[in-house]
Formats: structure tokens, sequence, C-alpha cells
């Protein structure tokens, strides 16, 4: 696996671009009133929203420029999954679709995979070996691609924890990318790594900037697009764990698909410190970060860096078992 001198100026063009459209984007949303609380701050703090144009700007622009240099049909694919979703997520972000309309609709960005073809009906199991799926594996891709794009936005909750854990998760893919000699899907995971990279210097704590649906949606259907593109669809599963956990406690408890905005009791509550601390109300969804400050009162950045210790364990062991797979 060998990327040239134009491969790896496109990645870096990818942190440009998306460096210098979230710093004008935060100047734009600001200036048009464009803001948020930031819940998790004592007193009110008001964060410019939404920065998803930033990420699919930058996104968009290098898969194009990806494509051109490589002619791999499978980076229009995820371009396709880009796209639909990037458009789903602006209109939850000024429109509001609600939350059992959302993952549905976000089949639709699955489709580019399907039709055009850019999968293999596979599963490598470690010790178990390759397990074809012919009929079942296009539903699966069906269902992925939301679950994915749902995964991320629902963990996106404190300061920098979606580009962060995006960024720490691809890791996994990139390596096993490599492994297997695939370079232009290296090219793409480095893209989706870089341009997570540049939005997170002012997506961090404290936050200058929120992805919005736009951001989080794209990111992680993007993320589950070169997962299975790229044949490492259990390795991708294996890596956001801890996202996926959190969407099933939450999921489990509220017995819905509810919007953050609508919930009636917060799972946390923000003390006049800016501590958070877990609400003891029944009625409270269950969460990562409620868990995580259960008996523990916290402020919000050593949750947030609890978040992405549990990520990166995570990925260090989708790690081992996609190159354990590899290598049997």
């Amino acid at each position: 696996m060998n990327l040239g001198l134009f491969e790896y100026g496109l990645v870096l063009m990818s942190f440009i671009i998306t460096y210098f459209a979230t710093k004008i984007l935060i100047s734009l949303l600001i200036d048009s009133k464009r803001v948020v609380l930031d819940y998790h701050k004592e007193g009110k703090k008001f964060v410019a929203y939404p920065g998803g144009p930033a990420l699919i700007i930058g996104l968009i622009s290098s898969l194009v420029l990806a494509f051109v240099i490589t002619n791999d049909i499978r980076i229009i694919a995820i371009l396709g999954v880009v796209i639909i979703s990037s458009a789903i997520g602006l209109v939850d972000d000024f429109r509001t679709l609600g939350g059992r309309k959302k993952p549905l609709i976000l089949v639709l960005a699955s489709l580019p995979i399907i039709l055009l073809g850019t999968y293999e009906p596979n599963l490598n199991f470690l010790f178990f070996g390759s397990v074809k799926l012919s009929i079942i594996y296009p539903l699966l891709i069906l269902i992925s691609i939301p679950v994915t794009a749902n995964t991320i936005n629902t963990i996106d909750v404190l300061n920098g924890v979606s580009t962060g854990f995006v960024i720490i998760t691809s890791i996994p893919l990139l390596i096993l990318l490599v492994l297997m000699g695939d370079s232009n899907m290296v090219l793409v995971t480095l893209i989706l790594i870089s341009v997570c990279l540049a939005f997170f210097v002012f997506h961090r704590y404290p936050s200058k900037i929120f992805p919005g649906d736009s951001g989080t949606l794209t990111i992680g259907a993007m993320y589950g697009a070169i997962a299975i593109v790229g044949g490492i669809e259990l390795i991708g599963v294996f890596a956001i764990l801890p996202a996926i956990l959190n969407s099933f406690f939450y999921l489990a408890s509220m017995r819905d698909f509810v919007e953050h905005k609508n919930i009636k009791v917060r799972p946390t509550r923000v003390l006049s410190d800016g501590t958070i601390e877990a609400e003891s109300n029944e009625n409270a969804p269950i969460t990562l970060v409620r868990l995580i400050v259960a008996g523990n009162p916290s402020k919000e950045l050593p949750i947030v860096n609890t978040i992405f210790v549990l990520s990166l364990i995570s990925a260090v062991l989708a790690t081992i078992m996609g190159v354990l797979t590899w290598m049997i």
C-alpha cells in the first residue's frame, strides 16, 4: 500500500478547508445570532450552531478530489452517503424531523452503497472465518448507516465528544485498511480523521461551535460507510461500542426515539459551580454520561476525558481483534 504526494496533499487540504470553513462559519453564525445554550456550563454560555456545514464542505470537496485521483467507484458511494446524510441533518437542524422520522429517512443514505454494489456480502469473524450473507447483507446495510449516524448523534452531548470520538474510533479502521493494502479506503479514512480533527480544534472543551445534527449524522454515516465498503464492518462496530451502548441505554429507558431537545427530564443536572450530577428522577433517560457521574459528580472536562478513555480502550480492543482476524 502506497499513498503518493497528491493523496497526502489532499488529506492536508481537507484539514485546511475545514479549519477555515469552521472559523468563518463561527463568525457568520454569531453575527446572525444562530447560537444555542451550552447546557453543561455554569451561567449562560452560548455557542455557535450548527457547525455541520463546515464538516460537510470539507468532506464533500475532499471526496470529489479523491475520486478524481483514484477513479474508485467506492468513493462515489461514500460521497453519496455523505451528501444524503448531510442534507437530512441540515433539514433537522433548521426544522427538526423528530425522533422517529430521522432514522427512517436516514435509510436513504444507505442506498448509494447498495445501488452501486460497492460491498462484499461477507462478515469476517475471529476464529470462525468468513460468512457469506448474500440475501441478508443489503438489509443490514439499510440498517447500519442509520445506526452509526444516530449513534454518533446521540453521544454528542458534551464539548468535543462527537468529533473526538470519531477521530479515535477511526484509527482501528485505518490500521486494518493499511494491513489489507486498500490505499483508496486508507485515503478516505484519513480524510474523515483530518476533517474531524480540524473541526475538533474549535469543538473541543470549551466549545466555540457545536456540529449539530448536520455534522454528527454526516460523520457517523461516513464512518459506517467506510466500515462497510472497506469490508471491516465488525471492527467498526466494536470500535464504537461505547456509543452503541449509550444509544441502547437511552432507547431502552425512553422506550422511543425522542429528540434530546424534547426530553422532559434531563439525565443530568448542572450545579451552580458547573459540577454535573446524575438526575435522581426515575423518568430521566439512562445515558453514558449519567452512568459516569452516578455517585461521582464531576465537571464537564473530566467526563469528556472519561468518554475518550473508554473510546480508546474500545479502539485498542477493536484493533487487536481486527489484526488477529486478518492474520488468521
